[in-house]
């Protein structure tokens, strides 16, 4: 059974930064995407980072890129994003979730795949105040 289970939200104020992590149990798939996706009150769901597990690049949404980074130790089986100067407008509920696949895929195409992603956390609210 696969359970992802995040960690490390909480409040910051504007120009902080926040590490969250998501840890991943049961989830063996060599191919396919690991990624950060977020959903704000009233707002549709969209990713933020992703990362391909076949070849490990990654990518961004550009409302986030060049202040927030994706990266995964696979030895400990835990995903992280770093966030860095981060806005009022990013407040909202980051979500960990995985997609395996049969072939090798790019992290864009991961990105584009947000309803498609089989593996959920339970969320953990980030909350920035200006």
């Amino acid at each position: 059974q696969v359970q992802l289970v995040e960690s490390g939200g909480g409040s910051v104020q504007a120009g902080g930064s926040l590490r969250i992590s998501c840890v991943a149990s049961g989830y063996t798939a060599r191919r396919g995407c690991m990624g950060w996706f977020r959903q704000a009150p009233g707002k549709e769901r969209e990713g933020v980072a992703t990362i391909s597990t076949s070849s490990g690049d990654t990518a961004y949404a550009d409302s986030v890129k060049g202040r927030f980074t994706i990266s995964q130790d696979n030895a400990k089986n835990t995903l992280y994003l770093q966030m860095n100067s981060l806005k009022p407008e990013d407040t909202s509920m980051y979500y960990c979730a995985a997609l395996p696949t049969i072939n090798w895929v790019s992290s864009v195409w991961c990105l584009a795949r947000r309803n498609d992603y089989n593996y959920w956390g339970q969320g953990t609210q980030v909350t920035v105040s200006s």
